[in-house]
């Protein structure tokens, strides 16, 4: 048996602990990648996994991509994931999450969570009754900080998907423009909804398929078979469901120019960024795009911890430097010959000082 500090993934985390409760039946892992920039953060993941070494993969490679995530996005904080492992009937017990929340406090503010997939806001109000490091929590009042984070997303990969459409087909509108969302959840749906509001012609897939033909009615697209989305003739793939999904196979059926999506960990492994390269496939680095939602939590976390109330005016500008970022990345990608990931994650590591 390898152990998980000896797989690549591990890439030198500062902190990665098994949490079980035997009362609770609670089991979680909490990743801690760096605290470089500040104390960690990154959501919790309540999802069942077959293979427990997914979980601890899944935690590993999420909360590295946090560090990159809140220091491209220009955040005092560093990166963390929690994953908490469920079961086959995927059962949440108050009990589980009062324990989480004690794991959370046991950690002395050297992580803060949020929401990922598999847990609502309402869980962050139950897991907050246990610690204060916790973010993505209902506000009061128009123009505050905080709350779900998923608009915030939604709306940073929006103007990511245009600033590509801009960069690699020239056009600053998206009118006429073809885009195969593939999930259409909280992000996914946000996404279409903003894409259609511009024009653009939307395929759309769902492993819930009632959801997606429901969304297609609604804005005027089209929906198809999940299986089918990825080889879907298009400008854009927009992936916003789970990740590593461009593999050999994945890249090989791709009909399109762009790939721009808030899916974390797009890329199944290290070289499949050069793949889309090689391909001609612009592609913007999912934690550079997607970074809208993390942007919303932490500027409420923060503002809090500082005694004062979140500006949502903050968080918009923040979300509003995401185009020029991957703009960025996308010229000295072109200047180097270097792939937009290699380049998107050397300038994240410099910055979190391990470039």
């Amino acid at each position: 048996m390898t152990a998980f500090w000896a797989e690549p993934d591990f890439d030198a985390h500062e902190c990665v602990q098994l949490v079980h409760d035997r009362a609770s039946g609670l089991t979680a892992i909490i990743a801690i990648h760096s605290t470089h920039l500040g104390p960690s953060a990154g959501g919790t993941r309540f999802w069942h996994y077959n293979d427990p070494a997914g979980a601890m993969r899944d935690a590993l490679r999420l909360s590295r991509g946090m560090s990159y995530k809140n220091a491209m996005a220009g955040l005092p904080m560093g990166g963390g994931k929690a994953v908490i492992l469920a079961d086959e009937q995927r059962i949440k017990t108050p009990e589980m999450l009062a324990a989480f929340g004690d794991a959370v406090e046991a950690l002395g503010g050297r992580y803060v969570t949020a929401e990922d997939v598999g847990i609502t806001e309402a869980d962050m109000v139950a897991v907050s009754q246990r610690t204060a490091h916790v973010s993505g929590l209902p506000v009061e009042g128009e123009g505050r900080a905080g709350g779900d984070p998923g608009p915030f997303t939604a709306f940073g990969i929006y103007l990511g998907i245009k600033a590509a459409v801009a960069h690699k087909l020239g056009t600053d509108s998206l009118a006429g423009v073809r885009v195969a969302v593939q999930g259409t959840g909280s992000v996914g749906g946000g996404v279409a909804r903003l894409l259609a509001k511009d024009g653009a012609v939307l395929t759309l897939a769902d492993i819930n398929a009632a959801r997606a033909a429901a969304l297609a009615d609604e804005l005027g697209g089209v929906a198809v078979a999940s299986d089918t989305i990825m080889s879907t003739p298009c400008d854009v793939f927009s992936p916003n469901a789970l990740g590593a999904i461009l593999d050999d196979a994945g890249i090989a059926g791709l009909d399109c120019a762009i790939v721009a999506g808030g899916a974390n960990n797009q890329l199944a492994r290290p070289e499949h960024g050069t793949q889309l390269a090689a391909r001609g496939i612009l592609y913007a680095p999912d934690y550079v795009i997607n970074a809208g939602g993390i942007i919303s939590v932490a500027t409420e976390y923060l503002a809090r911890r500082e005694g004062r109330i979140g500006d949502i005016a903050e968080v918009d500008a923040l979300v509003g430097q995401i185009p020029g970022r991957l703009t960025a990345i996308w010229r000295e990608s072109e200047a180097s010959g270097v792939s937009a990931d290699v380049v998107a994650d050397r300038m994240a590591q410099k910055l979190i000082g391990r470039g």
